[in-house]
């Protein structure tokens, strides 16, 4: 449901709803039947446009549901359409939220869309939320509204404290999912754990690792000794060592675990018995947390790593030595995130260990930090590529990189999917050549024709941004920050991207040309967001007038003359100018 054109019957887009052609049409309940067993939203939302009776059996049969915005639609809209959800995927603010570029109260608040499937969806079993505002009130409808309910997953959701998990953990007799990722949470002690029913056991995923306050662990030793079919546990940094192994006494099914701190002297009694509760962890597939281990109590995992596909250190500044030796252990990774604490070395023993990794993410200890000279570089990178040749999807953030060691990194990994470079200082060139980087992204462009995700940075011409639009036919999002020359450089993209979906850009010289060149193009893409570029409130109102069926809106930073458009939001909508727009945010 990523077009709002397929959202609605009601669209004026005839071109792209269903039509009648004159093949025979298959009996109602068989094509209802072999719907049944399409799962892709995408491919679902393509059987709705072939003819009237797909649209009306697809219509019928879908019960899952992925808005991937909110506002290019309305709750009412997707009750008319679908009548029979028992799961709804709703993502809400732009990514960069994330970096703190919107005010908190800029709206995606889930309580209107909550309202309305109340009503028409009393059989709801699953919401998944990404970056919506959820109340308190919210999460007490929700919990008295759907008896049925299983599963609620908030990532990067903010606005609700201990009251409203209170509430969910009383009602929600049937709750097998509680994932709360990522999310910005007020007033959330451990009270809530004591909510949940004596008789309360059917819980299979429990994650609280982004609640920093503490909880009372009497209470989640009692529900996880009850729920014994635990999977997946991730408890936050409150939780000690010697805590953790009574936890996992309990839960001998767990395929996913999220630690708790490592800071606790053990006596050796006790360092014995966490070794033991880890070493028959037999099922563990994903491991993450280990906030604050060290050399002295990382040894304590490694019975536990044979079978870890997913290794998140994430939360964990490791050095490269215990690094290192906790790789050894690990010949199974598929998927490893890390902090460049490791450093180059680290990333060695990568590329040494871990043959059939397929997703790297290294993050920065000090993101701010962007004149620090530890962390990793291109050095580092090229090992891991010449170790790891099914690596396909890459988030690196580095002080430093080359051209050549770019198209190196691509010819020995041509299948990335997801490319993710960021270089920390804007503008970086070549530190070898003092050149652009645009070599190293249009070999990236060229090499890896399965390109689906691409960000960009260090110092770049519109020379890079032609080569993405020549060659990079499979790309759907682009992120691109204090890069190009001159507004030829988006044109390139616009033009040349035919399945681009999203296009995230800040700090960039693009202007009025540049955004007006993608007028049509916004119509089959999610979104576009543009800040502290050169756009003006002129040109946002020229495409505003130009194409009416798209939001434009605009925010204004404070003292800004009036003339500019600091940060610009631009999507496609069925459901017209949002309702609930704060003051700053300007709908033109």
């Amino acid at each position: 449901m990523d077009h709002p054109s397929e959202d609605s019957p009601s669209s004026s887009d005839k071109s792209l709803g269903p039509t009648n052609h004159p093949q025979l049409p298959f009996p109602d309940e068989v094509l209802e039947k072999v719907l049944s067993f399409v799962n892709s939203h995408k491919d679902r939302s393509s059987v709705s446009l072939v003819r009237k009776d797909w649209y009306n059996a697809e219509r019928w049969t879908r019960s899952k549901l992925f808005i991937g915005n909110c506002y290019s639609v309305s709750p009412e809209i997707v009750a008319r359409r679908f009548p029979r959800i028992k799961s709804v995927t709703l993502k809400g603010k732009p990514r960069f939220s994330d970096f703190n570029m919107l005010p908190r109260d800029w709206g995606a608040n889930v309580h209107p869309w909550l309202v309305m499937f109340a009503k028409v969806y009393p059989f709801l079993e699953e919401l998944r939320l990404k970056r919506m505002t959820v109340t308190d009130e919210s999460l007490e409808l929700l919990a008295k509204s759907f008896s049925g309910f299983k599963a609620l997953s908030l990532s990067s959701c903010d606005g609700f404290t201990e009251n409203g998990l209170k509430a969910l953990a009383s009602h929600c007799r049937n709750l097998t999912e509680l994932d709360i990722q990522d999310s910005i949470s007020e007033d959330v002690g451990g009270g809530w754990l004591s909510s949940f029913p004596e008789n309360f056991s059917s819980l299979e995923v429990l994650n609280f690792a982004s609640l920093n306050s503490d909880i009372s662990f009497d209470d989640l030793e009692r529900l996880v000794s009850r729920c014994k079919s635990l999977r997946v546990l991730k408890v936050n940094e409150t939780i000690s060592l010697d805590q953790l192994q009574r936890l996992l006494v309990h839960a001998p099914l767990l395929t996913e675990l999220g630690t708790g701190s490592f800071m606790q002297e053990l006596t050796p009694r006790q360092y014995e018995e966490v070794e033991t509760a880890f070493s028959n962890c037999k099922n563990l597939e994903a491991l993450s947390g280990l906030w604050d281990a060290n050399s002295l109590y990382l040894p304590l995992l490694y019975g536990a790593c044979a079978g870890l596909t997913f290794l998140n250190l994430s939360d964990a500044p490791l050095q490269s030595g215990d690094f290192a030796n906790l790789l050894v252990h690990c010949p199974n990774l598929r998927r490893l995130w890390v902090i460049d604490t490791v450093e180059d070395k680290g990333l060695e023993a990568v590329g040494s260990s871990c043959p059939l990794l397929e997703e790297l993410r290294v993050f920065p200890a000090d993101p701010y930090d962007r004149h620090h000279r530890d962390g990793v570089s291109e050095s580092g990178f090229l090992a891991v590529s010449h170790g790891c040749p099914k690596l396909h999807y890459v988030l690196y953030f580095c002080r430093r990189m080359t051209n050549a060691a770019v198209i190196t990194i691509v010819k020995n990994c041509p299948d990335f999917t997801h490319f993710r470079l960021c270089i920390m200082t804007p503008g970086q060139p070549d530190h070898l050549t003092n050149e652009p980087m645009d070599e190293a992204f249009g070999a990236v462009a060229k090499t890896c024709t399965k390109l689906k995700r691409l960000s960009v940075s260090g110092l770049l011409t519109d020379v890079s941004f032609e080569y993405i639009g020549k060659y990079a036919k499979n790309l759907e999002t682009l992120s691109v920050a204090f890069a190009g020359s001159s507004d030829w450089g988006m044109q390139s993209v616009l033009e040349g991207c035919p399945k681009l979906r999203k296009l995230e850009i800040r700090d960039c010289p693009f202007g009025n040309t540049a955004l007006l060149s993608g007028k049509l193009k916004y119509e089959t893409m999610r979104s576009l967001w543009m800040s502290a570029c050169n756009v003006t409130m002129k040109g946002c109102g020229i495409l505003a007038r130009e194409m009416p069926r798209l939001n434009v809106e605009v925010i204004n930073d404070e003292g800004s003359d009036g003339s500019q458009a600091d940060k610009v939001y631009v999507y496609r909508t069925v459901a017209g100018p949002r309702r609930d727009a704060p003051g700053f945010v300007l709908t033109l």
